[in-house]
């Protein structure tokens, strides 16, 4: 998460969405960076609710910090964690996805493996509006950064070099039919909610 209190932005950190080469270009510049512990770091949107927000009401007598946050098309979200599972440091913890295909790892998700290599929660979950009424002010497609890249620059004042951080091996996966429809059906808000953000850059 980062705080840019002069501009009155704050930049929800969503995983698997490009945050960590967002943090590590504008990290600098932010008036506040959360970057540790996971926890705080991807804070959803009810956790900001609840703990930042009022800090910055109450504390910092303002009430017109708006809220920044990027959603990826799910099925490459799913595909993003499974490949991230995989990475060499996993081996041996229970969350790998060595030994499975990603039709199973996303049969588990959708079964709602919570306690294993398919925990990994919801986008539409961590940016659920509040009952009174915070909810994310700029929500763009993880596959237009143009658009991101355009808003931040004109927002912050500023030219941004952005550099590919944390990036998982390439691997090309495919979702079965029946799994994709199963998946759909289930996280079906998921899916709505990334196909209602605008596309707001040409191409």
């Amino acid at each position: 998460m980062l705080v840019f209190w002069k501009q009155g932005l704050v930049f929800l950190s969503v995983p698997k969405t490009g945050t960590t080469a967002w943090e590590t270009a504008l990290a600098p510049h932010a008036a506040i960076a959360v970057l540790d512990p996971p926890e705080l770091k991807h804070a959803p949107l009810y956790r900001y609710n609840r703990f930042f927000r009022p800090m910055f009401e109450k504390a910092c007598k303002t009430d017109g910090i708006e809220t920044l946050a990027v959603m990826r098309e799910p099925v490459s979200w799913l595909g993003s964690w499974y490949r991230f599972r995989r990475r060499p440091f996993m081996k041996g913890k229970p969350q790998a996805t060595f030994d499975v295909s990603f039709d199973d790892f996303v049969a588990a998700y959708i079964e709602g493996d919570a306690a294993g290599f398919a925990n990994v929660g919801s986008q539409a979950k961590f940016l659920e509006p509040r009952p009174n009424g915070t909810a994310v002010t700029h929500l763009f497609r993880y596959e237009d950064q143009p658009a991101l890249l355009a808003f931040l620059q004109e927002r912050l004042d500023m030219q941004i070099t952005l550099a590919r951080s944390n990036v998982s091996p390439a691997m090309d996966l495919e979702l079965s039919p029946g799994i994709e429809k199963r998946l759909r059906r289930k996280f079906a808000e998921d899916f709505a909610l990334w196909e209602s953000i605008p596309r707001r850059s040409a191409g």
